[in-house]
């Protein structure tokens, strides 16, 4: 089981908490890793985000975590003291892996966890938070990894810095699969320009055989037919995805079939032998067989009745 615990300071912006947070429950969701998480605040009383929503944290539980993460926003040098501070110097000796997002690397600092490191926030803060904590190197880089506490900037860098803590943590493939739930192509011949600062994942080659896989689940092509399809050899394929998603295309191909099939499993109500045919097997039979040869579980027992493989 994985432990994490995402500190919110009054102010923190969703969009930073989102990048953080949705990847790993794509991977959860995804792979059935046991991923939990505790949403946690300095007085453990409820927050505002930056854009005025209110989120109560959840009872806390004893123990340490294997990553925290602190996210703050506006009213940073308020945060930086008394209370909250006491709370972050805390939950930081409980925690194997401490990251700072957006504003949160400038309460790190203060607590003095990144004395002689190197360390990065979001960049309109670069400049005050260089002279402001001398004793630490500031850089302008989207994230920094280094020693067990991390930071980053904005949007992008969380992105990127969660996704790198996934394929540290749980492989290459499963970063891969969590980028392209947010990053893939909007559908069949339909592509989707790239979010500022969040370019899509993969060779444009890549993407071409990802979107077939995903137009094709239902009546799944052969990878042979896939790879003519895109004017690479089956062999160029193979080549590509272990190359950039790390995992060979019928892997990747059966884990896109086994999510949607999830999905339908937890959000419908439809039986096993329709989710299967849907999911371009042939029979319920040979749908649970390749759940339970991927998750080590049947199907409806890994997604549960509301479609939570795990509490959080």
């Amino acid at each position: 089981m994985t432990r994490i615990g995402f500190l919110l300071f009054e102010g923190f912006s969703n969009m930073v908490l989102s990048c953080l947070l949705e990847p790993l429950r794509a991977v959860r969701d995804q792979a059935g890793i046991d991923i939990r998480w505790q949403v946690l605040t300095p007085t453990g009383g409820p927050v505002r985000s930056s854009s005025g929503l209110s989120v109560v944290p959840d009872v806390p539980d004893a123990g340490m975590f294997d990553l925290l993460v602190v996210v703050a926003g506006y009213g940073y040098r308020g945060h930086a003291g008394g209370a909250g501070l006491r709370r972050v110097s805390g939950l930081a000796r409980q925690s194997r892996i401490v990251i700072g997002a957006d504003s949160g690397p400038w309460l790190l600092a203060a607590a003095g966890l990144l004395r002689g490191e190197r360390a990065t926030l979001h960049w309109s803060l670069l400049a005050d938070f260089a002279e402001a904590f001398p004793d630490t190197q500031a850089d302008p880089a989207p994230y920094v990894m280094a020693g067990r506490v991390w930071s980053c900037g904005g949007a992008a860098g969380a992105l990127d810095l969660i996704l790198a803590f996934i394929a540290e943590r749980f492989g290459q493939a499963n970063a891969f699969a969590a980028s392209n739930m947010f990053l893939h192509d909007a559908g069949p011949g339909k592509p989707a320009p790239a979010m500022p600062g969040l370019p899509r994942k993969g060779t444009a080659r890549l993407r071409q055989a990802m979107n077939l896989m995903a137009e094709t689940v239902e009546t799944p092509l052969p990878l042979a037919e896939i790879a003519l399809r895109c004017g690479v050899s089956a062999s160029k394929l193979d080549r590509l995805f272990r190359a950039e998603a790390g995992m060979a295309p019928g892997r990747y191909f059966q884990m896109l079939r086994l999510s949607q099939a999830r999905e339908l499993a937890s959000a419908t109500g439809l039986g096993l032998r329709e989710i299967a045919l849907r999911c371009g097997y042939s029979s319920a039979a040979a749908l649970s067989k390749a759940h339970r040869r991927a998750y080590g579980q049947p199907i409806r027992q890994s997604t549960g009745a509301t479609g939570r493989r795990f509490p959080v």
